[in-house]
């Protein structure tokens, strides 16, 4: 398991993926089981390092919200697209919703492919093929397709048996680094833990301002390029984490 030895708990920010870090992958994404215990783990951890935990996640602030009650953190839902800078602060929106006719092109598109589905973001349009994994060729090309039909400021990113076409301007990297200019997070060393392709950029932008990135194996990080060999081994050590951080 990994070591990560803390002296000074003043030194550390954390920075947290949801899906495939916290939570163990399911075949959809409302099929997710909260572990228990692991909200109150977020909430001592949240008090212990003064509010510098934040949630970086693609799904909405809401449902982080509601996934992870009663804990409420800072997060940035929507990989940044969404942010909420304080655990009970607005959320700022910095993209403009899909274009209709897009959601109905892809809404067409996931129904011509049983075992499809589409996630609607407002801002972004997420499609699972989990149960469909040969099919990721064929959807990769006609959403790309898609976009380059449609005048939007849309990129298509991929995930874990996922395709998502989100806003462009935004990352979980952009997100990490305007939580580190807040002032529970200014000064700290950014702690990143991710396991996804999306999570790349807030990983080296942890490393960049000095702190550590931590991969989770998956579909994604393999064998020896992972740090963790899955959420519950995660869990386990931020649950250690936070009884070695209690006064």
């Amino acid at each position: 398991m990994v070591r990560l030895e803390i002296e000074n708990p003043d030194n550390v920010a954390l920075f947290l993926d949801l899906d495939g870090t916290l939570f163990d992958i399911t075949a959809v994404p409302t099929g997710v089981s909260v572990p228990a215990g692991l909200s109150a783990t977020l909430g001592q951890l949240q008090r212990t390092l003064q509010g510098a935990v934040a949630i970086l996640t693609g799904r909405r602030i809401d449902e982080v919200d509601r996934l992870l009650a009663p804990a409420r953190l800072a997060a940035a839902g929507v990989h940044g697209a969404e942010l909420r800078l304080e655990p009970n602060g607005k959320i700022e929106i910095a993209s403009a919703a899909v274009p209709a006719s897009l959601v109905r092109a892809v809404d067409r598109l996931a129904s011509s492919i049983p075992g499809v589905l589409v996630e609607h973001k407002g801002i972004a349009i997420t499609v699972h093929y989990r149960a469909v994994p040969a099919m990721e060729p064929l959807l990769e090309a006609e959403l790309r397709g898609l976009l380059d039909a449609h005048d939007t400021r849309l990129v298509l990113s991929r995930g874990r048996r996922v395709l998502e076409l989100m806003p462009q301007a935004s990352t979980k990297a952009t997100a990490l680094e305007r939580f580190m200019q807040e002032s529970a997070f200014r000064g700290r060393r950014p702690v990143m833990i991710g396991d996804d392709l999306p999570d790349e950029a807030a990983l080296l932008a942890a490393v960049t301002l000095g702190g550590t990135a931590f991969k989770v194996a998956g579909e994604h990080f393999r064998g020896g390029e992972s740090d963790f060999a899955g959420p519950k081994q995660v869990r386990r050590w931020l649950e250690d984490l936070a009884m070695a951080l209690e006064p």
